[in-house]
């Protein structure tokens, strides 16, 4: 008996560890498909730029983040983009707005009813500027794609891989609170990182380049509110253009960050409004609970005892 008391006390012990750290992990989604020369950077940068290299040998920003980072905040990931991500490591100097590109026009809305929704995005960026490709001829490129979602609201990391699978996006990964479980107050913000591939020759399209993509969302259990309802705010995706350049004598990665400033957005901010139990019927509802379970319990208990009455009485006759 003790012995088993010993091994069903570490188990709990091994099922709470599981359950405080999990949560906090980020659950990423890779896919063969992407190139690896993505990524690479000059071994030769200066200490001013460590954090560049290791960067650059990291596929995904939000992975970067979160090395930093416990949790998301906007304060935290603004930070982050402004002075931590190394923007032109090439020749070109990215801060310059008239040598990026730009969001021309976004477009987005909530499809689906219910708890279970896809959050759709239209976009068109700008061209790249015909100095930036005159001065680097680029090998591959990609678009990176950001959404932080707000707390309310979580992507399923396995329905992502299963997308992934099926070809529907090129690769796809999912930080912050993975766990699927937690209610609204008891989880923390996470992210969704999706790489598109682009090809470099579109870059000088007059036109701009199109993209579009949906993403499946499910509601959380949201926490009591008088109204009734709990309201969801989504806010504008980050985006990114990423290029390497290896033609050149040691291949570079070019990070651009799309400003989506002057967008042309033909939507208002985006807001789910999910159910939510109302505090006036929470007593109500919590009584109501007890007196079922306790009936419940009371029926399953006193058809044990008729059933084991009823089969003494056939074996005694």
């Amino acid at each position: 008996m003790e012995n088993h008391g010993n091994v069903l006390s570490s188990f709990c012990l091994l099922m709470t560890i599981s359950v405080t750290i999990i949560p906090h992990l980020g659950c990423c989604i890779e896919s063969s498909s992407v190139s690896s020369k993505v990524g690479t950077s000059d071994s030769n940068l200066d200490s001013e730029n460590s954090y560049s290299s290791s960067f650059c040998a990291t596929k995904y920003i939000m992975k970067s983040y979160h090395e930093r980072y416990e949790q998301l905040h906007d304060s935290h990931y603004k930070d982050f983009i402004e002075q931590v991500l190394p923007f032109g490591l090439c020749d070109i100097q990215s801060d310059d707005p008239n040598l990026v590109p730009s969001l021309l026009s976004i477009e987005r809305k909530l499809i689906g009813e219910g708890s279970h929704r896809h959050l759709s995005s239209s976009m068109r960026i700008s061209n790249l500027p015909a100095v930036s490709i005159a001065n680097i001829s680029f090998d591959s490129c990609g678009l990176i794609f950001i959404e932080r979602l707000p707390n309310g609201v979580f992507a399923d990391p396995f329905e992502l891989q299963h997308l992934l699978q099926r070809g529907v996006f090129n690769d796809i990964a999912v930080f912050g609170d993975t766990n699927l479980e937690s209610p609204s107050f008891l989880s923390n913000r996470s992210s969704v990182e999706v790489h598109m591939d682009i090809n470099p020759d579109i870059l000088s399209d007059k036109n701009g380049i199109d993209f579009k993509l949906k993403i499946p969302l499910h509601a959380r259990y949201a926490p009591l509110d008088e109204s009734g309802y709990s309201r969801v705010v989504f806010g504008k995706p980050d985006l990114f253009l990423r290029c390497s350049a290896g033609k050149m004598s040691l291949d570079q990665s070019c990070l651009y960050v799309i400003s989506n400033n002057d967008s042309e957005s033909r939507y208002d901010t985006i807001i789910w409004k999910q159910p939510s139990g109302m505090k006036a019927h929470s007593g109500v509802v919590y009584v109501f609970t007890f007196v079922s379970a306790f009936l419940a319990a009371l029926v399953i208990m006193l058809t044990s005892i008729f059933h084991s009455t009823m089969c003494k009485s056939s074996k005694q006759s």
